[in-house]
């Protein structure tokens, strides 16, 4: 998945957003967004394999969260035709006071569906459009998260960090433990035909002397 978390926000105020993926990036996109600065401005945030990219013009932000193997011509035209979208919704009209996720009903919606089809067939003139773009406005910085956090915050995100690692790892433990199950299973199995095995040569052996039933030894005793 290429764009995996897109929101417009009024400040550090989010109006609303969607996740694409799984795992929840709420902490970073609320800490990221406390960082913008309040003057209209292009820039992209690093932060692991991810790339935080966000466009701030008067007084919201447009924020996409994009795996680093993108680059940034998609995510900003993603963020282009979102912006573009949001401006011409009559609900953005009234977004000056509006509460956290007031506007998520209404315009959440619209963000799935952009992220959805930036994630399967983005359209070939807004890639052009943003490719221009980025070759006129060469200030677009590219800055590392832990560049713009406090201690306190990396040790949040550090947190959360952790948190999905202890899960990976203990999907790794169940996962052993299955495979050590299957594993015992299969050599029972094998112990159990080996012995099957066994056993029918034995009566092989003893039927070339004694006769299939056997009964020739015992006559002959």
């Amino acid at each position: 998945m290429s764009l995996i978390h897109a929101l417009v926000a009024r400040g550090s105020t989010i109006l609303a957003e969607h996740q694409a993926g799984k795992r929840d990036f709420s902490h970073a996109t609320e800490t990221i967004l406390t960082k913008i600065p309040p003057n209209d401005s292009k820039l992209t945030y690093v932060w692991e394999q991810y790339l935080f990219h966000y466009v701030s013009e008067g007084g919201y932000i447009y924020l996409v969260m994009a795996d680093d193997a993108v680059g940034r011509r998609m995510p900003f035209a993603f963020l282009a035709d979102l912006q573009r979208k949001f401006s011409a919704a009559p609900s953005s009209s009234s977004s000056g006071e509006t509460p956290v996720h007031g506007l998520q009903g209404s315009f959440g919606p619209t963000i799935s569906a952009l992220l959805h089809q930036y994630n399967t067939s983005p359209p070939v003139d807004e890639l052009t459009r943003a490719r221009s773009e980025l070759d006129q406005v060469k200030d677009i910085m590219v800055q590392n998260v832990e560049q713009i956090l406090n201690r306190g915050e990396r040790i949040e995100l550090l947190v959360d960090k952790t948190d999905v690692m202890a899960g990976q790892a203990t999907a790794f433990r169940r996962g052993a433990r299955t495979v050590r199950r299957q594993m015992w299973w299969r050599n029972q199995k094998i112990l159990a035909l080996s012995i099957i095995v066994g056993l029918i040569i034995l009566w092989i052996i003893a039927a070339q002397f004694c006769g299939a039933g056997l009964n020739q030894c015992s006559s002959r005793s």
